[in-house]
């Protein structure tokens, strides 16, 4: 089919609420490396890696070998079978979690990962309400859009029982009105006032995407998930990481963005980056938090052989080519570059982020930060035009969330960067 062909068919046959980039529409043909191409041939340098989803670049020979091998050899199973490919990669991830951290259970997405984990944390605990932060994303489903907050992703009829929002911790648009680091990181206190306020006082959990993708790559400060953590504790609950964009080495140095803060959370979630592009997700959680399971149960496609074979494939590559370091080192290179830009262009109004999970967002004035949601939509094309694919994210639609695969190199950087200046002196002119 040409483009226009599967443009048509989009229309006709897929439900409209599914989101499309751009004023004319990207058709993925095939990629490669860093690279995608789209059915008329057009080459892409693509810094939004499948929404953070490919790791190390596309149809990487690492694990497209071993994703084949194992279609061949034993394609499916359900978890009532055990098998190699699980096993190890659930010892794998016993390995590289943080903390105590040991026990998997294996779904398809990152949506089913933060619903078993909110499930979990409630038998665990005993108790009932969940504390997320205003800003996050946590799926499309109906609990995971209770979780949400953020109003276009919650338009489904969510009755938000037991659910609860506290402020979360935007330096650039403070809800206090204060500035970092004289502010006391009052926004970490703000859970307690939640708790106290809006809840039994005794919670099953709080969670949280260490940096909040959806919300604009929003990076709290250093000192705040500790004392979150231990307010959570007081009350009760457990500390669930949503590392479903941030987990995998995205943050650079670590193997998940909560390491950063120096917390050891009782469960977390991962999805995405863990498998290349192949659907997977997990909930991994500390012995006594596992076995508070109740009941039986089964994933009929979680923890697939081949979904098990290509996380675990993907792990290795993360491994011997050190892209933890990578991601860190290019990463730092990249932000100097986005800070450059931003020196240059009145356009930019914040550059946040860590290793090669970087937001940049897009206002109209830097004094009265309006956010500029159709310069952004039109800086979107013209990189498209221009040969570079992003993404875009926050509740007003004005942050370029840019999230390479982790291999790139700091000329792939250079050629990001001369495309985004290019497109952006196109924008404001």
């Amino acid at each position: 089919m040409n483009r226009n062909e599967v443009i048509q068919k989009h229309k006709d046959f897929i439900f409209p609420c599914v989101t499309t980039y751009y004023t004319e529409p990207l058709v993925a043909d095939r990629a490669a490396g860093n690279y995608v191409w789209d059915v008329e041939g057009r080459q892409y340098l693509d810094f939004f890696g499948g929404i953070l989803t490919i790791s190390a670049g596309h149809c990487n020979p690492k694990v497209t070998s071993k994703i084949k091998r194992q279609v061949d050899r034993l394609q499916h199973t359900t978890t009532v079978y055990p098998n190699e490919q699980i096993v190890a990669l659930a010892e794998k991830l016993a390995q590289i979690t943080p903390g105590r951290i040991q026990k998997s259970f294996f779904t398809n997405s990152g949506t089913e990962a933060n619903e078993a984990a909110v499930m979990l944390a409630r038998m665990a605990t005993g108790s009932f309400e969940v504390v997320a932060l205003r800003h996050g994303y946590s799926g499309h489903s109906l609990l995971t859009k209770s979780l949400t907050a953020h109003a276009p992703w919650r338009r489904a009829g969510v009755i938000s029982v037991g659910v609860t929002h506290a402020l979360n911790p935007y330096c650039y648009r403070c809800p206090f009105g204060l500035a970092y680091p004289d502010c006391g990181v009052a926004c970490a206190n703000d859970v307690e006032n939640v708790i106290q306020t809006t809840t039994s006082g005794r919670i099953a959990a709080f969670l949280a995407e260490p940096i909040q993708g959806v919300g604009g790559f929003i990076t709290p400060p250093k000192e705040y998930f500790k004392i979150v953590f231990n307010i959570v504790k007081q009350y009760g609950g457990l500390f669930i990481a949503d590392e479903v964009q941030t987990g995998f080495g995205r943050t650079g140095k670590k193997w998940f963005g909560i390491e950063h803060w120096e917390v050891e959370p009782d469960i977390l979630t991962a999805a995405k980056g863990m498998a290349n592009g192949v659907p997977v997700g997990a909930t991994v959680a500390t012995p006594e938090v596992a076995n508070a399971f109740q009941g039986m149960t089964i994933s009929t496609f979680g923890g697939n052989p081949v979904s098990s074979a290509a996380a675990r494939a993907t792990i290795e590559v993360i491994e011997e080519d050190q892209l933890l370091d990578n991601a860190h080192e290019v990463g730092g290179y990249f932000r100097q570059k986005l800070e450059q830009l931003k020196e240059k262009h009145l356009l930019v109004g914040d550059v946040r982020g860590m290793g090669l999970m970087q937001g940049v967002e897009l206002v109209k004035d830097r004094k009265t930060k309006e956010p500029a949601p159709q310069e952004t939509n039109a800086l979107m094309d013209r990189c498209k035009n221009n040969g570079l694919l992003i993404g875009k994210g926050g509740l007003y639609s004005n942050v370029l969330r840019i999230s390479p695969p982790l291999n790139i190199g700091k000329a792939d950087v250079d050629e990001a960067v001369r495309i985004l200046d290019k497109s952006l002196g196109e924008t404001e002119s």
